[in-house]
């Protein structure tokens, strides 16, 4: 196209004073312009102005396509806001963009913290416990809320937590004439005035944060015994290599345990699992830990609920491996895709042992005892030994 039809632009609580001449100028020659209502108020649109639905849709702004059209979003909209999910429908000369001062920036001004050490997530949208694998005793967040209620919840989920030391600073209407800073402790925080925060600073204290290793303890873990337990499921870790990104298939889930940590990696896993019950202790893993927007939990048992499914990075199988299931995983994965397959019986033991002489990898054979009562006395209490195959196709 000779010149874009859509501009993004974004704006601050200075509205239209706060925006470049270029801003200002497409603005004026835009047929329609999307944004949410206070968007629009901030830069006052009449007519011409049209405020986004609930929940978001971008097809909205995609109908007026080849016609000057404009979209007003907060600060800097490829950071928490519309922009990202507009351009992924367009192409590159479709669109130009405006940004303005984010409010993560702005936050960060105000407090005088360095941003590039700052962890900063949108939660206006999406669960507290997205929060855990960032907790840490010093560690400064910033993050957006829905309103003023959803501080008051943070606050208390915050000290139920055990990080009511932490300090919290609301933060509203920023770079705006009704700016308004205010500093707490979540644990005596009370209700501010102002109903329509936009961010909420936090310098965490007081708290045990979440591990970074691999192989978390498993009592953090819902499960019915069906879980890969800590040392083996670090090996395990260990032999997938979890990367940001990468796509994992956990056959045969039982708790969740391996995907939940794949997922804390920054990848994405699909569970799947044959009995709905731990179906259901995978869901409420993956609620627990924050990471039910990386896990994709399928019931039913394979290979057929393998069928369609995008294709993995790694492959892991806990258990119950057997020919079918493999010469089915064998042909749907591409080259380059690592698998690790565990057995706890003889018959799967054998079958890895096989395997890895036609296909090569690793094979290894774990056994760990633990410390544990004998009468007046201590002796070692062993568990079943796990026979370990690692490959990659």
């Amino acid at each position: 196209m000779g010149s874009p039809w859509l501009s993004i632009i974004g704006i601050g609580e200075d509205g239209l004073a706060g925006l470049s001449d270029a801003s200002r100028k497409v603005l004026r020659e835009a047929e329609t312009v999307f944004g949410g209502e206070r968007h629009l108020a901030l830069a006052g649109i009449g007519d011409r102005g049209r405020a986004w639905p609930v929940p978001f849709d971008a097809n909205i702004v995609l109908s007026c396509r080849g016609r000057p059209t404009a979209v007003l979003a907060s600060g800097d909209p490829f950071w928490h806001g519309a922009g990202g999910a507009l351009a992924e429908q367009l192409e590159a000369g479709e669109w130009i963009a405006y940004p303005a001062p984010s409010t993560f920036s702005l936050a960060a001004a105000r407090l005088g913290w360095r941003l590039e050490h700052v962890i900063c997530l949108g939660l206006h949208a999406a669960p507290f416990e997205r929060l855990l694998q960032h907790l840490a005793s010093g560690v400064r967040i910033i993050c957006l809320l829905r309103d003023g209620k959803a501080v008051r919840d943070l606050a208390q989920w915050l000290g139920e937590r055990g990080w009511g030391a932490s300090s919290m600073w609301t933060l509203s209407a920023l770079g705006g004439p009704r700016e308004h800073i205010a500093q707490q402790r979540a644990d005596s925080y009370t209700a501010d005035p102002d109903n329509d925060l936009v961010a909420v600073a936090l310098e965490a204290r007081g708290g045990e944060g979440m591990a970074r290793s691999s192989g978390l303890p498993d009592a953090l873990f819902a499960h019915d015994g069906q879980v890969t337990k800590r040392p083996i499921r670090a090996l395990a870790l260990s032999a997938l290599a979890p990367r940001a990104g990468e796509r994992l298939w956990d056959v045969g889930a039982g708790s969740g345990s391996i995907s939940i940590e794949w997922a804390l990696c920054g990848g994405t896993a699909t569970a799947i699992e044959a009995r709905e019950d731990r179906a259901a202790n995978i869901r409420s893993n993956a609620a627990s830990f924050g990471v039910t927007h990386r896990i994709i939990v399928i019931k039913g048992l394979a290979p057929d609920a393998l069928l369609g499914l995008a294709a993995p990075d790694a492959v892991f199988i806990g258990g119950g491996l057997d020919m079918e299931l493999f010469d089915t995983l064998w042909s749907q994965i591409v080259p380059g895709t690592r698998l690790v397959a565990h057995a706890v019986t003889l018959e799967t033991e054998a079958l890895l042992c096989d395997l890895q002489q036609r296909h090569g990898g690793e094979l290894m054979r774990v056994e760990i005892a633990h410390a544990d009562q004998l009468g007046r006395y201590r002796s070692w209490k062993a568990a079943r030994p796990v026979v370990q195959w690692s490959v990659v196709r």
